[in-house]
């Protein structure tokens, strides 16, 4: 049953502050476990966010991801957001490989004139204190090569990756197979 109040009456009596405070405890009461909830539901998702990193040594590999490919395809591509050397001494990444493919290549990308060329390098430098971007619609920069595809890579799979660094040493990463969002991609033909 509802009580209404006549204008400047009040919900408590004169003098009577126990009554506030305890219905203020019985909001608290209720309250503290959905806003302790709440907290969590919001670490959970800023962990989640930060689930794509991985590091070894100095080096932190940003969100590695592949492309899909089609079903004919023999050959796919791993990028990352970054690799960061947080170190004082350079670094590099030397090699690497995965079950899903015979090969993987380490590869630069270079716009020479109007024409886009693709040379397989023996390495990719990490100087100090740097970040290297390696993603998928850059115009000069780096990827690995997945040679020999056993099956083709699919929206939504995820398949192990060991990189292996000269300093740092090796770390197996998850790589997570994404459609590029609109305007960001850029077809890539081997």
């Amino acid at each position: 049953m509802e009580k209404s109040f006549k204008k400047g009456e009040s919900l408590f009596k004169e003098g009577d502050s126990g009554t506030l405070w305890r219905v203020m405890q019985g909001a608290m009461k209720s309250l503290f476990p959905r806003i302790a909830l709440g907290a969590f539901f919001i670490w959970l998702m800023c962990s989640a966010a930060s689930a794509h990193d991985f590091k070894v040594g100095d080096i932190t590999i940003d969100h590695p991801y592949a492309i899909p490919t089609v079903t004919a395809q023999s050959t796919g591509a791993v990028y990352f957001r970054n690799l960061r050397n947080r170190g004082v001494v350079p670094d590099r990444l030397v090699s690497a490989q995965t079950p899903v493919a015979a090969r993987v290549g380490l590869h630069r990308m270079q716009m020479e004139g109007n024409v886009m060329r693709m040379r397989e390098v023996s390495a990719v430098e990490l100087p100090a204190k740097s970040d290297v971007r390696l993603r998928h619609a850059s115009t000069d920069g780096y990827h690995l090569m997945l040679e020999g595809l056993k099956a083709p890579l699919k929206d939504g799979d995820s398949f192990p990756l060991t990189l292996r660094f000269e300093n740092a040493g090796e770390r197996t990463v998850q790589i997570h197979v994404q459609t590029p969002r609109k305007g960001t991609a850029q077809e890539h033909k081997h």
